[in-house]
């Protein structure tokens, strides 16, 4: 009997040994399972901290390229209040004589016309039209020279109204080679986007020769976010947070 007891508990302690080998053995698979999976998370993290990096870089990037438009816009600006009042001086000295205001005007004018053609992409016929109207009308005199500073000064005061008025217009822009009438989202004098009857989006961005494009964008991430914008102004929610496309990313 007492043989029999010690060889029971013989296989005991063995079956007992072999289980605690096998759950080590599983605790070392385990073990080596989670360790793979932190070195895979890891990596996952290292290469999520380098996109973000490249990210952040990238958007610093634009945002001093969108600086730079700013202080482009705000020069234009300047040049064109330093106009009015170069205007405003001419006019106080030419008050007597229309044939000498005359000529100071339409360089004035002509100043202005090289202005719209080069600045943003707004209505630019329209503007241009208006210009034109004045040069005609003094040419041939229709209008009198003193009452044509008046109409080139609001001229001047619209221009300068819109670098700071956002909204929706209706605009014939060029597109793929084509004159599309389109829906236009303009925020001030820096962005410009689209919508086109046939449900595409996209935006002027300036080209490398310092003039300006109408491109149709295809990130549907960036489309959503011209939509988001276009229904808020629409709702005449003019004030808060957009994320809108980047007309200056490269």
């Amino acid at each position: 009997m007492r043989i029999l007891i010690s060889i029971g508990m013989t296989a005991f302690l063995l079956a007992s040994s072999a289980a605690m080998a096998s759950n080590i053995e599983n605790l070392a698979k385990s073990l080596a399972k989670i360790r793979g999976e932190v070195e895979t998370l890891q990596t996952q993290l290292d290469a999520e901290k380098e996109k973000h990096s490249s990210k952040m870089t990238a958007l610093a990037s634009q945002l001093a390229d969108l600086s730079v438009e700013e202080r482009r816009q705000k020069l234009s600006i300047e040049k064109l209040q330093q106009s009015i009042e170069k205007m405003g001086v001419n006019a106080k000295r030419s008050e007597q004589s229309g044939e000498r205001l005359k000529p100071v005007l339409l360089q004035i004018l002509s100043d202005y016309r090289r202005h719209i053609q080069s600045s943003f992409p707004f209505k630019i016929e329209d503007r241009l039209k208006a210009v034109s109207d004045i040069e005609n009308n003094l040419n041939n005199q229709l209008v009198d020279p003193n009452k044509a500073v008046n109409q080139t000064w609001a001229l001047m005061e619209d221009e300068i109204r819109l670098s700071k008025e956002n909204g929706i217009y209706q605009q014939t822009i060029p597109l793929e080679g084509e004159k599309v009438l389109v829906d236009i989202a303009k925020l001030g004098t820096l962005f410009l986007l689209f919508q086109t009857r046939d449900n595409h989006s996209g935006m002027a961005k300036r080209t490398a020769d310092g003039g300006w494009k109408f491109e149709i964008l295809e990130d549907t991430a960036e489309i959503e976010r011209v939509k988001i914008l276009f229904d808020s102004l629409k709702k005449q929610i003019r004030q808060g947070y957009f994320e809108i496309p980047n007309p200056l990313r490269k």
